[in-house]
């Protein structure tokens, strides 16, 4: 046989044989022919790690991979699979009868005099890469709370739907001539199937997905009264243009001002878009954070991007050529119009409105050639504080309203034309980044703020901070404010600028208003006529909604940087029903944002096709209980769907202020630790604690298996002295260290993968994905089987019925019982879920040491664990003779009384001297504690075998054990 081929033999499974049989071909003998990496590409990932050619296998280091190494030509592997227990039985069976059964419906008409509990996922954009194991995490915790929530008598709402609209879909159209609407309608299928496979009890009955008209046709109703209310507008703004792919690109598609796709210069330029007014609603969406049951780190991030300041905008008059005030003027905002006397130059923004007014001739070319520069630069890279200050003079002067100083005006990237005025007075002595500048340009500092903390005359550095005021004041003004704090003085300059005209207070936001128009064909059509005529822009009737995407063949980017719709020429020439003036449909599609925005609302009335939400619905429901995602969606998509939110209720759609009552993200799964080593040119090993310069020499992964722990270092198994760097990085196809669930679902069992999900740590914690450290759950949910089935027959089967027993459960059963209950309880409500876990296994490793199972105990303990693991305990409730799902069972109630500590620790002494301690009841007798004793580990080598001369007892506080050597001895077994 060639040295590419193996044979696996592989007996007693039919459900691994399907699989496998779906990679390779089958023969009669029950031997699977194939290349090398075939048979182990269909197999789960530990019998590829543990059997390769008969023995362990061995892998080849190469630079940054690994490489596995050929196996025997002769390798013949029997693998005898045998589960610990009949997940692959039991979790099929399961999932068939919750779907068939429609097991977790929330039907249309509840009961409202129940309490509800909406829980909800940030619903995901079906990718074509489908799930990792990183996604889970989330959806398996609101499915804890869901089935707990059941189980305690709630109404639950727990739906899943599709983000769908989006860039990587049209990109693979344009990519393969595929329509995005094929791809996405397969990747929701791909995604629909993972879900299912997990046991999440999602009501699949209100699926929806952003795509479909029936769903968008809200989302354009809900533009439609943004844009009556005049909060949706058109405005000239700087978009990211690629001439060279001849489109606008979004942000995340610039990467160091060259496009992500094909490395193409990328130019700042201003474009007619759609914008919202997300700034009319700052105040409200600041103000009524206070409010909400969110991580306080998040409602810190939401005041920072709102950044809410008060300060005053001040004039600077700009001058002429002789010196003399024009009639134009740079309005300027400022938080520290204390420090106006110490503004030595003024810098506006290469895109500011007046600069073609005021630049000079002898400037203008250089001033040009900046703002060409300046262009092909993102607003991050312009704003980076480590980045080397630039700019430009532009030949021009204004006057400073505080001192009458004529002060040069300059033009310089790190100033925005979006942020404030687009324009500000730059006071080098107390502002780091105006300092840089003025030094690296020679334009003059002077200090107005004095630190109080440090008044030498030497400490001329810059000083961002408040302190006293000095060197400001001007008689031909009239302002003074010398000697007064910064905010006695900032006061008082606001009130002289209103007084003479020269400024007045204000409050400005960081937040900028919405961009919600992309150029792109897959997104929601915007509901807008423009007449050709006018220009005007016109909402179209709602009654046409939606306002459906055309079929086009061809999603190429036009190359003039009109939207690929525009192609669609029958669709876009249209006339203006009211008028019957000749119009064009509005060519850019909304951003994916859009759709992601309210879809909380239509789960709760999915299908119904005359309003967005029924208002009793909406108001039973709202707002949602808890909603849990990452923390990458912490600012702009919770900002944006409250603002819409406040939209909505301001028309009367919601009844709430705000849509979500507790947010919470889950932490990052991270790709499983990378060892990394370095060699020399000879091939020897570098040891990264001796080397200063690693980055000259090879560098190589090395597998798990050959790593050690030294103290707190890593090294190499076969030569400690060699120091390896461990990494973490998260999960991507790049780094070839994604993990699918669906492998480890066909290896483990979808309960396992949730109960390892939930154990690896904190919830709101990032962690890193460990293999092995799934097989840790996965025997706890083999011995609870084996604790109420059985032990599997000699076949691998297990017996039917349980061992479960009618007897009455003891104090101590109860008690463990008990306290198991109150702890998983609390756990699940506190979102520790790893710590719920925790106390069930505790509780089955008490129950192994029962000499019953009795059913009062083994039934509340399975309805314990069935929202971690929903499959086996719906097997084990049936077994238990139960003929309906457990889903909507009572969930136990720990009793108060069974959770009293009655028990005292009682120092045990043999011949005077304390042995050890024991555990007994309050009011235990004297045999009673001796027997105890006697049973202790630790105690029984002093008594077994030894005979008692006598024993002495004071309940509650000693037990003392006097030996009598000469009699004869007993033992105390």
């Amino acid at each position: 046989m060639s040295s590419h081929h193996q044979i696996l033999q592989i007996r007693s499974d039919p459900f691994v044989l399907s699989h496998c049989c779906r990679h390779t071909r089958l023969t009669s003998s029950l031997t699977l022919q194939s290349p090398l990496k075939r048979p182990f590409s269909c197999l789960p990932f530990r019998w590829r790690r543990s059997y390769r050619g008969g023995v362990r296998s061995s892998t080849t280091e190469t630079h940054g991979s690994k490489k596995e190494a050929l196996v025997s030509e002769t390798a013949t592997t029997s693998i005898e699979l045998k589960r610990v227990y009949p997940f692959h039985e039991i979790e099929p069976k399961w999932q068939r009868y919750w779907e068939d059964n429609r097991i977790f419906r929330t039907p249309d008409d509840v009961d409202t005099s129940k309490p509800k509990f909406y829980v909800l996922d940030m619903f995901p954009y079906p990718s074509g890469a489908g799930l990792h194991v990183g996604h889970p995490l989330g959806y398996t915790a609101t499915d804890i709370l869901a089935r707990l929530r059941r189980m305690q008598g709630y109404n639950v709402l727990h739906p899943m739907g599709w983000d769908a609209f989006g860039l990587p879909a049209e990109q693979y159209a344009i990519e393969t001539g595929t329509h995005p609407k094929t791809t996405t309608l397969k990747n929701i299928d791909r995604f629909r199937l993972q879900l299912k496979s997990l046991g999440f009890s999602y009501d699949w009955d209100r699926e929806l997905s952003t795509t479909e008209p029936d769903y968008y046709k809200w989302t354009q109703w809900i533009f439609l009264q943004l844009y009556k209310r005049g909060l949706a507008y058109q405005a000239e703004v700087p978009v990211n243009w690629c001439p060279a792919l001849g489109t606008v690109l979004a942000n995340e598609e610039v990467v160091d001002g060259v496009s992500e796709r094909g490395g193409h210069p990328v130019i700042r330029k201003p474009m007619r878009q759609w914008m919202l007014k997300i700034t009319a609603y700052a105040d409200r969406l600041l103000e009524d954070l206070d409010e909400l049951e969110w991580p306080e780190s998040i409602k810190e991030m939401q005041r920072n991007w709102i950044g809410r300041s008060e300060g005053a905008e001040l004039n600077f008059s700009i001058l002429d050529g002789e010196g003399r005030e024009t009639d134009k003027e740079i309005t300027v905002y400022t938080t520290r119009p204390d420090t106006l006397f110490g503004a030595t130059y003024m810098v506006v923004a290469p895109e500011h409105q007046l600069l073609s007014y005021f630049v000079t001739a002898e400037q203008k070319q250089q001033v040009e050639e900046y703002k060409d520069f300046a262009s092909r630069k993102s607003d991050l890279e312009r704003t980076e504080l480590q980045k080397d200050k630039t700019g430009v003079f532009t030949g021009c002067y204004a006057k400073n309203p505080a001192n009458g100083d004529a002060i040069p005006i300059w033009v310089a990237d790190y100033v925005l034309a979006s942020y404030g005025t687009g324009a500000i007075m730059a006071v080098p002595a107390h502002d780091t980044r105006d300092n840089e500048f003025a030094l690296k340009y020679n334009i003059p500092i002077k200090w107005v703020v004095r630190n109080e903390a440090n008044s030498s005359d030497d400490a001329k550095q810059v000083y961002p901070g408040l302190g006293i005021i000095e060197n400001s004041s001007s008689l031909e003004t009239g302002l003074d404010i010398n000697q007064l704090s910064s905010k006695e003085a900032a006061l008082k300059v606001i009130e002289w600028a209103e007084r003479t005209g020269n400024g007045k207070k204000k409050v400005n936001y960081k937040l900028r208003d919405w961009l919600f128009a992309r150029q792109r064909y897959w997104g929601e059509p915007i509901p807008i006529l423009i007449l050709d005529e006018s220009g005007e822009t016109i909402a179209i009737s709602e009654s046409e909604l939606p306002l459906t995407l055309p079929e086009l063949n061809d999603f190429t980017p036009t190359g003039t940087g009109e939207p690929p719709l525009s192609k669609a020429v029958s669709w876009v020439n249209t006339v203006d029903p009211s008028t019957g003036k000749p119009a064009k449909r509005e060519t850019s599609t909304m951003p994916q944002w859009a759709g992601s925005c309210w879809y909380y609302l239509r789960f709760m009335d999915p299908k119904n096709p005359e309003a967005l939400v029924d208002k009793e619905k909406e108001k039973y429901w709202s707002p949602v209980d808890v909603y849990v995602g990452g923390a990458e969606h912490a600012v702009l998509h919770l900002l944006y769907s409250r603002f819409w939110h406040k939209v909505l209720y301001d028309i009367g759609v919601v009844s709430t202020k705000e849509p979500f009552k507790c947010v919470i993200n889950q932490g990052i799964i991270l790709g499983e630790v990378q060892y990394t080593a370095w060699k020399d040119q000879e091939g020897n090993y570098v040891s990264a604690d001796t080397e200063e310069r690693l980055n000259e020499h090879q560098q190589v992964t090395i597998p798990e298996e050959k790593v050690i722990k030294s103290g707190d270092h890593f090294v190499l198994k076969e030569d400690p002295s060699i120091r390896l760097i461990p990494r973490v990085y998260k999960m991507s196809k790049s780094r070839g260290n994604v993990v699918n669930p669906d492998d480890v679902v066909l290896e483990y069992g979808a309960d396992s993968l949730r109960l390892y999900e939930m154990f690896m740590g904190p919830f709101r914690d990032s962690k890193t994905w460990n293999t092995s450290g799934i097989e840790g759950v996965h025997r706890f949910l083999a011995r609870t089987w084996r604790l109420v089935i059985g032990l599997s027959q000699s076949d691998g089967s297990f017996k039917d019925g349980t061992l479960v027993t009618d007897d009455e459960p003891t104090l101590e059963q109860l008690r463990t019982l008990h306290k198991c209950i109150a702890k998983v309880t609390e756990e699940i409500e506190s979102t520790r879920f790893n710590t719920g876990i925790s106390g069930m296994m505790e509780f089955v490793n008490a129950a192994y040491k029962w000499n019953n199972q009795p059913r009062g105990i083994i039934e509340p303990f399975v309805l314990l664990l069935s929202p971690y693991a929903p499959h086996m305990a719906e097997e084990l409730w049936s077994r238990l003779g139960h003929p309906n799902s457990l889903a909507y069972e009572s969930f136990p109630k720990a009793n108060p009384d069974y959770l009293k500590n009655t028990t005292i620790v009682l120092p045990v002494q043999i011949n005077g001297k304390t042995r050890g301690t024991i555990e007994v009841e309050e009011g235990c007798s004297e045999d009673d504690a001796f027997v105890l004793a006697s049973q202790d580990d630790k105690l029984r080598k002093y008594l077994d075998g030894q005979s008692i001369k006598k024993r002495i007892y004071v309940p509650g506080k000693i037990l003392n054990v006097i030996l009598d050597r000469t009699n004869v001895k007993v033992t105390t077994k």
